[in-house]
């Protein structure tokens, strides 16, 4: 079944007048685009910095408004006018990880206000102590450390709060935004691992914005590359990257560093 449908989406950014005669003139980042995820996927999205792969994201998650198309989650209209309250449907049904765990943190409060934030901000029911270490110990963490600061944690403990605090609330749809780039191998490979495990056990839609191409092939079942705001390749992730069909995707697999043998 179908969760998430776009159609036409796009957007374009207006840029400055060099002159006051000039007509207005906009940036497209992103060309209509047609795009629909079945419930329980996992989708990658690669491309180069600046190609379209944010604002297909936050398009989605109603973080912007849209130029021209529309987003329907479960047959649902996304408004990305509409004021917070009348969004708090879509803010229950997704969940954001963002690149930087310690800027997406709040210094100020501890790991467990951070978790349970969007609990009382959403409006959710239930015993919001008991969901923190609940969730805590679902990504691999001691609930008693729900007490601690953000400074107090090493980054891979700090993307795990990220992760708990995004799961925390219930979501359908998990979304990361670069998530593994600010951690170092060990981290990252752990870190992996704990979502690909989160989404099956939570029965999770998955979206996965990523330059690491690494990371797509082992978390995404289907890839999207994109390029200059469009997404010239898509499919079956296994068959994307082994059999690429446009010149731009061979570039970025030639890309991938390869250690040589000796």
């Amino acid at each position: 079944m179908s969760l998430i449908e776009a159609s036409g989406l796009s957007r374009a950014f207006p840029l400055p007048r060099r002159t006051m005669f000039e007509r207005p003139r906009t940036a497209p980042a992103l060309h209509p685009t047609d795009l629909t995820i079945e419930e329980g996927a996992s989708v990658g999205v690669i491309g180069e910095s600046g190609s379209g792969k944010s604002t297909l994201v936050r398009l989605l998650l109603g973080l912007d408004r849209p130029t021209a198309g529309v987003v329907r989650i479960d047959g649902r209209e996304v408004d990305a006018t509409a004021s917070a309250r009348s969004l708090h449907w879509l803010r229950r049904w997704t969940g954001l990880v963002f690149q930087d765990p310690y800027a997406s943190l709040d210094p100020r409060m501890t790991a467990g206000q951070s978790i349970a934030e969007p609990l009382w901000a959403l409006g959710v029911p239930g015993d919001h102590r008991a969901r923190v270490r609940e969730v805590l110990e679902q990504v691999g963490l001691d609930a008693e450390m729900a007490d601690r600061h953000p400074h107090e944690f090493s980054g891979g403990q700090r993307q795990r709060i990220a992760i708990a605090r995004a799961i925390a609330h219930r979501p359908r749809i998990l979304v990361g935004d670069e998530p593994l780039s600010a951690l170092d191998v060990t981290a990252r490979a752990q870190v992996l691992e704990l979502l690909e495990r989160l989404r099956h056990e939570e029965g999770l839609t998955l979206i996965m914005v990523s330059h690491d191409i690494g990371v797509v092939q082992n978390l995404a079942d289907t890839v999207l590359v994109m390029k200059d705001g469009r997404i010239v390749e898509r499919g079956r992730t296994d068959a994307v990257l082994r059999h690429p069909s446009e010149d731009y995707t061979r570039a970025l697999l030639a890309a991938i560093p390869v250690i040589p043998e000796p």
